[in-house]
This record gives C-alpha cells, structure tokens and sequence, in this order.
C-alpha cells in the first residue's frame, strides 16, 4: 500500500502567505502574528529581523520583511 502525502494549495494553509511586511510597530517579531488567519496554526516563536531585515518562520516558512513605516 502506497503512502499519500497531503500536498496544500494556496489558501489551504493557515500562514500560506509567502511573505509579509512588518514595520517597526511589530517588533519584537513572532509567528505567527496575532492577525494572520489561523494565529494558533504553530507554537509562537520570537524570530531575530532586526539585523537583516529578513527572516524566514523555522515552522511555516513564512518570509517576513522589515518595511519603513509609511
């Protein structure tokens, strides 16, 4: 018996943007964030953006990038 393995489409993971501006106002950043759909998709964890101003969800893989505030 072969094994399926679940493969999602867009819009059918909670964090399945593939990246998000935050701005300072955000900071100190975590993932998931309060307003993403399914906040409570993965345990929240604190990621370091302030150095390069990128940073990559070790959970999701969520790309968050560091904007000026408009």
């Amino acid at each position: 018996m072969s094994e399926q393995v679940y493969q999602p489409k867009h819009g059918d993971t909670p964090n399945d943007q593939a990246y998000v501006n935050v701005t300072k106002d955000d900071l100190p950043l975590h993932c998931p964030l309060d307003r993403m759909r399914l906040w409570d998709s993965h345990p929240r964890v604190y990621l370091p953006l302030e150095k390069d101003g990128t940073v990559r969800c070790p959970y999701c893989g969520t790309l968050f990038v560091l904007v000026e505030n408009l």
